[in-house]
């Protein structure tokens, strides 16, 4: 037994921080016509609930921070390509569906 015993309620609390869902957006750049980008794309579907609309731009709801997720997708792009993930926060603007506006304000609560 510890010295030092954990508060009650302090692990859900920790588990509710360390799994906070947030919206982030990944955008591309694949300049390498004879690359096979496959893997990348199955890597991205496989981060989370995801929302792909526009051509190079994927909306991923997960609890990964940008970092974990880069690190988790850069495999499988080359060294010629660009990647940029970062969070979507309110407020944010833009010429879209309905469907992706309700898909984006369901996850967006805050």
């Amino acid at each position: 037994m510890s010295q030092y015993p954990i508060p009650p309620g302090a692990l859900n609390a920790l588990a509710g921080i360390l799994s906070t869902r947030h919206v982030l957006l990944v955008t591309y750049d694949l300049r390498t016509p004879t690359h096979n980008y496959n893997p990348f794309y199955e890597a991205l579907r496989n981060q989370g609930e995801w929302w792909h609309y526009l051509t190079s731009t994927w909306l991923i709801y997960t609890n990964k921070t940008s970092q974990s997720l880069y690190g988790s997708v850069v495999q499988y792009i080359t060294t010629s390509d660009s990647l940029l993930i970062v969070p979507v926060k309110k407020p944010y603007w833009g010429y879209l569906p309905k469907d992706a506006w309700d898909w984006i304000n369901a996850r967006l609560t805050d």
